[in-house]
């Protein structure tokens, strides 16, 4: 039997604080409505499904997990929980450590979440 990980509290959906591995946490949230595949692009995001790119301005990182790789420690992902300011929900995976390409400082920053939050 699945039990959702997300409790609803005045309106706000309260998230896990961790997962076993990033595919039981992909499988979670998107149950839980974050169900849009992001891919990072220079200034932002883009969906390929939706055909629709957002600036680092237009969207907002709820929360973050980081995941090791169990064989190699090299292999460190990190999903991140996005809103866009239009109301899309969605994940991001990305592979840190590795060289994705250029992105922007706002960009950058935006991903750049205080471990304390």
């Amino acid at each position: 039997m699945w039990h959702t990980s997300c409790i609803f509290n005045e309106n706000k959906i309260i998230m896990k604080e961790s997962y076993s591995s990033l595919s039981v946490a992909i499988a979670d949230l998107q149950k839980s409505g974050y169900e849009t595949d992001f891919n990072l692009i220079e200034e932002g995001i883009k969906s390929k499904s939706l055909k629709k790119e957002w600036k680092a301005g237009e969207l907002n990182v709820i929360k973050y997990y980081r995941f090791e790789g169990m064989t190699n420690p090299g292999d460190n992902t990190i999903l991140y929980v996005i809103e866009t300011t239009d109301g899309k929900k969605g994940l991001l995976v990305d592979a840190y450590g590795a060289d994705c390409g250029p992105v922007s400082q706002e960009m950058i920053k935006k991903l750049n979440i205080q471990r304390n939050e």
